[in-house]
């Protein structure tokens, strides 16, 4: 495995971009695959993880987006119940 990480190395400095690790590669694809929806799984698998846990743990994040997505659908479902606005209690 070390000399896959000199090697890597190398090849990201003739490549010419900022220096990047391996980690950081790892976390952007994890990232990219996520956000094009593929299954938590089917990442694990690719990065070579042997439990979901670690995937889940080390390469997601909640982005702006997912995070208004996210509660605009919980608005939505609290107005479908019709417990928008109402106070607990009465």
């Amino acid at each position: 495995m070390r000399n896959f990480y000199r090697s890597f190395g190398r090849i990201a400095v003739a490549a010419g971009p900022p220096r990047v690790r391996l980690h950081d590669t790892q976390h952007g694809c994890a990232s990219l695959l996520f956000a094009a929806g593929f299954a938590p799984r089917v990442v694990m698998e690719i990065l070579g993880h042997s439990q979901i846990a670690v995937t889940m743990n080390l390469y997601t994040h909640v982005n702006d987006d997912s995070r208004r997505e996210a509660m605009g659908h919980m608005d939505r479902l609290l107005n479908a119940v019709g417990l928008r606005g109402r106070r607990q209690g009465r």
